[in-house]
């Protein structure tokens, strides 16, 4: 029998755009959670952050396979969902506070940090 070097694509070929992908902490370990490909874009996996989809978000990575590149970009989403909580006017959920504390200590203000406690 022939071995195939063929694997399924997670992004649809010709899509330029960034998927998203979220390491979820469980007991047995972590692990990248399994995901449809139309929801990796960045908008979803806040939603789903905010929405407690996930059971112990570690950290998120991105990449765009049509441009070669990867980033870790979990400072930046712990960012958005604290500056969407603030103008809310609401603190963030618990599920997360854990995950935007551990990636947004050292990016956000002295002052602000110190506001919250």
């Amino acid at each position: 029998m022939r071995e195939s070097n063929w694997a399924p694509r997670i992004v649809p070929y010709g899509a330029d755009q960034a998927a998203y992908l979220v390491v979820d902490g469980f007991n047995s370990g972590n692990a990248y959670r399994e995901t449809e490909v139309e929801r990796t874009d960045l908008e979803t996996i806040i939603s789903d952050f905010l929405t407690g989809q996930f059971n112990d978000p570690i950290r998120v990575i991105a990449f765009n396979t049509l441009e070669h590149w990867s980033d870790g970009v979990s400072d930046e989403v712990a960012a958005e969902i604290q500056t969407r909580c603030d103008i809310e006017g609401i603190p963030v959920p618990d599920h997360l506070r854990d995950f935007v504390d551990r990636h947004t200590s050292t990016s956000r203000p002295l002052s602000m940090r110190l506001a919250e406690t």
